[in-house]
């Protein structure tokens, strides 16, 4: 499981052993069942999930009972309700469980610490973090000025292995459109 983080970190930023030994240190493993909740909405946001296996959503229930889902995360990314977690709030997204997963969490006065102590942790955690804000970014972007196929397409093609994983249903949320659209749109 280290090795996954490991690896992960490696793309941005080159640690030795005994730097990455130091930066486990700061997060802990956690495994949740398929439809657990890790964040509930209105609860107190107190850790970041970087995901090693397994499948997420994160979701906003409206005042009517309908959920939209902002995202999906899998292996290789990170999660939270990021707003609730930087300003030490109560969350207004739940993160849920599609499939048993694992992650990697690291609270928020761990992720300061450990951005203190290793200048290559900091850099890391704010690549992480622009390359985050440019993919919500474009999502915006995308319900702005694409239609429901042109927003399918992109998602094909940015991210098939997702496509495969996702239930039709919460895809379709996450795109904006009826279950019935989806169909159509895949077809």
């Amino acid at each position: 499981m280290k090795e996954k983080l490991k690896e992960h970190i490696d793309n941005v930023i080159s640690l030795t052993d005994d730097e990455f030994s130091l930066v486990l240190t700061h997060f802990t493993l956690e495994k949740h069942k398929k439809n657990d909740f890790i964040i509930k909405e209105g609860e107190a946001v107190t850790e970041c999930y970087f995901v090693v296996a397994g499948l997420l959503k994160l979701v906003h229930d409206d005042q009517n009972g309908k959920q939209h889902i902002v995202s999906f995360a899998m292996e290789d990314w990170w999660e939270s309700d990021f707003s609730a977690y930087f300003s030490q709030t109560k969350a207004k997204m739940s993160l849920q469980c599609i499939e048993n997963t694992v992650v990697y969490a690291i609270s928020l006065k761990n992720h300061q610490k450990l951005s203190r102590e290793s200048p290559k942790m900091q850099r890391f955690f704010l690549e992480k973090a622009n390359s985050g804000h440019i993919a919500s970014q474009n999502r915006i972007l995308s319900f702005l000025t694409s239609n429901a196929k042109e927003r399918y397409e992109q998602l094909l093609k940015q991210y098939p292995l997702l496509i495969q994983r996702v239930p039709k249903t919460l895809l379709a949320s996450y795109l904006g459109v009826s279950r019935e659209t989806l169909s159509r749109l895949s077809s």
